[in-house]
């Protein structure tokens, strides 16, 4: 634990110390003016001080607050308290707010590729997706399909990989899926219809009563950390494993392109900086809570926790198949990003089978 301890130590202050060094070189070649200083506003589309989520989004604008010596001070607003959560990406594009905080899926609507820089189904691992994204390509893609929207995302958090749902009833087999109403955004909810069910899209906000008035049956939301959070125990008892549909849900920073351009080069790279900081403190966060959260709602309030059977997961796995290549067939950049993350996975996967997956096979104790 201290060797782990240290070895994080000293990876966050080697990333402060490039900091400190650009905006060190920036203020000695002339390219920032230290006595400027830039009130941002930060939205989210999550519940204000959500764990996790909401304190992660308050966390970046900590750090860049301090980083930046105060000259760049975010004010950071939860789902509602600015915009409904759903609006958060076109405010940001108009510039009403500089900055957003949320997960790429929400704007299928408006780019058909978005979700694959959060999660697609039976996609890429959390770890994958930081190598895919930061090496593989992704963030490119990524950039390119919001540039037209004024627009520069940066990955900013990773809640690894999530569960499958809450369900006030039991499933059994892939009937049981259909007329199922459950709040699943994304790809995902593309999938559950194609298998015979109701997709509803709902912000975090309103999961809990939807769930228990029974305007829909299920709900997926994150993960043990963030539904016992919710209190989702209290409005479904069964739990299900694994999250098909959000394997590694990456996180995103956006940010108005022109506000962006307009800091000096240090504050920018602050503020890629803190990004980069919080996508892997986030993670961290998660792969512990979520831990000590499963062990709280299966010992303490009785949830049953149900692995979807195997028929129910091939189904969804070959509809999810039929949607990606159908999409790919009506837009041009979603059958690029698709290609480049399948190309990846090909190329991740022999070393995976002998890495992280026989480890994770074969470790006992």
């Amino acid at each position: 634990m201290k060797r782990r301890d240290l070895i994080q130590g000293l990876g966050l202050g080697a990333a402060a110390a490039a900091t400190a060094a650009c905006s060190r070189q920036a203020v000695e070649t002339g390219t920032s003016d230290r006595s400027q200083r830039f009130q941002w506003k930060l939205i989210t589309t999550w519940p204000p001080n959500f764990p996790g989520l909401g304190t992660g989004a308050v966390e970046f604008a900590r750090r860049v607050e301090a980083c930046s010596g105060g000259r760049l001070s975010i004010r950071v607003f939860g789902d509602g308290e600015f915009v409904p959560a759903f609006e958060v990406f076109d405010a940001v594009a108009k510039g009403t707010a500089e900055m957003g905080h949320g997960a790429s899926y929400y704007w299928k609507g408006k780019i058909a590729a978005a979700p694959f820089f959060c999660a697609v189904p039976f996609g890429l691992t959390a770890q994958e997706m930081n190598a895919w994204l930061y090496h593989g390509g992704g963030v490119e893609l990524w950039q390119e399909a919001y540039a037209p929207f004024g627009l520069l995302p940066m990955p900013c958090g990773n809640s690894g990989c999530q569960m499958g749902g809450w369900f006030r009833h039991e499933i059994h087999s892939v009937a049981d899926l259909q007329g199922l109403k459950m709040r699943m955004p994304g790809l995902g909810g593309e999938v559950l219809a194609r298998a015979g069910g109701t997709p509803v899209t709902l912000p975090g906000s309103e999961i809990f009563t939807a769930l228990q008035t029974g305007a829909i049956d299920a709900t997926e939301w994150v993960g043990p950390y963030n539904d016992l959070a919710f209190g989702l125990y209290k409005a479904a008892k069964f739990y299900y494993y694994p999250g098909w549909h959000e394997p590694g849900s990456t996180l995103e920073m956006i940010v108005n392109r022109q506000a962006f351009d307009s800091l000096p080069e240090d504050l920018q790279e602050i503020v890629r900086t803190s990004a980069a900081a919080i996508n892997d403190r986030m993670l961290a966060e998660f792969t512990a809570r979520n831990a000590e959260a499963l062990q709280t709602l299966v010992s303490q309030h009785g949830v049953e926790l149900r692995p979807y059977p195997a028929d129910v997961l091939a189904r969804l796995q070959e509809l999810s198949l039929a949607v990606l290549e159908e999409t790919a067939g009506r837009d041009a950049l979603f059958a690029r990003v698709l290609e480049s993350l399948r190309a990846f996975r090909r190329r991740m996967d022999p070393y995976l089978a002998v890495a992280e997956r026989a480890m994770l096979n074969t470790r006992a104790g």
